[in-house]
Parts: structure tokens; sequence; C-alpha cells
């Protein structure tokens, strides 16, 4: 019997422990709870469950890869459109994992948080098999296939840098105040 497969994105504020060096420890407190502020309300709109916050990072999970991919992509727009937090970026990976007690553990989860460490601020990186998984998304538009060799991970994961189609007139789909090139990190 194959295990079920799931969505699992993780999101990371860029600079978070030299923002706390500089402006000390309560106003990171208030940085990370503005950020899961901006996120958590989104989670029903894409199908997605918040598994837990790690200080200004936060761990998501979902069945879907479309909503997935699409979460992402909205939570740098949020981030983006508030001054006062610094860059986010955002890995997403889809496959097996093991639940226990409200936890995820196993390849997939790990893939998915070395995929985070990978992207710059303001990047979504999404395995190619997210990618494969989720098929067309119309909305989204897909960077150059890398393959990364991420941290304690035996074999390279192939993934893309996903942002927002831009239509005519430079406007973003989604509502996306602006769209991150490849390679680009503030």
């Amino acid at each position: 019997m194959e295990a079920s497969r799931h969505t699992f994105l993780f999101a990371d504020l860029v600079g978070f422990t030299a923002l706390t060096e500089a402006q000390g420890d309560e106003h990171a407190v208030q940085v990370a709870v503005a950020l899961q502020a901006r996120v958590r309300p989104l989670l029903p709109t894409y199908r997605a469950s918040e598994v837990k916050a790690l200080g200004d990072a936060l761990m998501l999970f979902g069945e879907d890869p479309v909503n997935g991919i699409r979460l992402g992509l909205r939570i740098v727009s949020e981030v983006e459109a508030d001054a006062t937090l610094p860059p986010i970026r955002v890995g997403i990976h889809w496959g097996p994992a093991v639940e226990r007690d409200g936890d995820w553990y196993g390849r997939t989860v790990n893939v998915a948080a070395r995929l985070c460490s990978a992207a710059g601020g303001g990047q979504v990186l999404v395995s190619d098999r997210t990618l494969k998984a989720a098929g067309p998304i119309p909305e989204a538009e897909f960077g150059k296939r890398r393959l990364h060799w991420l941290r304690n991970v035996t074999e390279p994961v192939a993934a893309r840098l996903v942002s927002e189609r831009t239509v005519s007139g430079g406007a973003m789909l989604a509502g996306a105040s602006r769209r991150f090139a490849i390679g680009f990190a503030r």
C-alpha cells in the first residue's frame, strides 16, 4: 500500500537573527507575531493548516500541491505588502510523510525545510516533484530547473523558483505587488 502524499511548506523570514540582535527580543517577538497574523487567515482559503510556528518560521501542511504553491506565492505577496516585515522565503515539497501527535516527519518534510533555506528573500522554491504533481498553474511562472545539493539530503533535488505570472502592463495576477526574478534576493 502506497503512503498518502502531502504538501509541506516552510516559510522563514530572512535576516531575523540579525534583526533580533539589532533591535532586541521584544521587537523580534512583535515581528514573528505579525508574520503569524498575516499568514494564519490565509490557510482556510488554500485548504492548509499550520503544523507549528518556529519563531520567525512557519511549517504548513496541505494535501493539494496546487494550493500549496498558490499559498507560497500569496505569503510572499502578503509579507512584501507589510513594510514592517523583513523579506520571506518559502520552500515547498510534496510526498509521503509520517504524522505523530500533530507533527510531521520524514524526507518530504526535511526537503521542504531545506528548500526554504536555499531560497532567497521574496522567493518561492518548489521541487520538481511538487510541480509535476500540481500540473499546470496558469497564474504561475516557473524559473529554470536547477539541482540543489541540500544539507544532509543524499541526492540533489531538482527545483524551480516560482513567481506570479505578469500580465500585459506589468500587473500581477492574484494581486502581488512585484514579481521577483530568478536569483533576486533583497
